[in-house]
């Protein structure tokens, strides 16, 4: 069978040769939780400003992001009979698994291929569990054998809905939408995604939303080295599995405001 696994960033990629799954592998390297989006994934337009974007914000060329991003997208467009899609329980990974099933829903009707999920939020003996970067491929072969879910055509209905509504940055909209919607299908690692969507999408009194005041936290307890406040906040808002690049643009707007140096 023609098989393609579809991993979130390379961290679970120099594992996954480590398993006994065949099929070819492709990287997804893209960070759609921050940045210009639009409802049309499979667009030229949208990954133009993807590129302007990430290239202006991390400071990446537009050469390696043809490599590393572009490039990988070719796969999409392949006839494998069947796709397993790699994506955690954060919000950086479950934003960029429904950007991953908006292109597949925009460039095929669904009758082929078949579409699998693989989307962790904990693991067997890892009380901290953060990723499947953690893990060898032993452990990833466990996953594949025991959380591996099937996508209907409903969870494409529920993928598209909660991509349109991220897309909005309606926090009004969102909200709504996580009070009133009771199926989530195979996406059970969804709604508490979208729930640290919204907390990012509401400001406080000071201007903040909810990972600025977390950070400014973080600074006020005394740990003021980029590096420390990364560290204090992974602590405890893995939900956002956020990277270094992500963590930057929001101490860049504290300082930019005055709150830290």
């Amino acid at each position: 069978m023609n098989i393609l696994h579809i991993l979130n960033g390379d961290s679970t990629a120099q594992s996954f040769n480590d398993t006994g799954l065949e099929g070819d592998v492709m990287v997804w390297r893209e960070v759609f939780s921050e940045g210009p989006l639009a409802e049309n994934v499979t667009s030229g337009d949208f990954w133009r400003k993807r590129m302007d974007w990430i290239c202006g914000n991390s400071g990446e060329s537009p050469e390696n992001y043809q490599q590393n991003v572009l490039n990988e997208l070719v796969h999409l467009d392949e006839p494998y009979e069947e796709l397993n899609l790699w994506f955690e329980f954060d919000l950086h990974c479950q934003v960029n698994m429904l950007g991953v099933l908006a292109y597949v829903k925009q460039k095929t009707d669904l009758s082929s291929p078949a579409i699998f999920l693989i989307s962790p939020s904990a693991f067997p003996g890892k009380e901290h569990f953060r990723g499947m970067g953690e893990l060898n491929g032993e452990e990833l072969d466990y996953l594949y054998d025991n959380i591996r879910l099937q996508l209907s055509a409903m969870d494409f209905v529920v993928a598209r809905e909660a991509w349109e509504i991220y897309i909005s940055r309606d926090a009004a909209l969102l909200e709504n939408y996580i009070g009133t919607n009771s199926f989530w299908g195979s996406l059970h690692c969804l709604k508490p995604a979208l729930e640290a969507q919204l907390k990012r999408l509401l400001v406080n009194g000071q201007g903040l939303n909810y990972v600025e005041q977390k950070l400014l936290d973080v600074y006020s307890l005394g740990y003021h080295s980029r590096e420390e406040m990364m560290r204090v906040f992974w602590d405890t808002e893995k939900i956002y599995g956020m990277g270094d690049m992500e963590l930057d643009i929001y101490l860049a707007r504290l300082k930019d405001k005055r709150f830290i140096e």
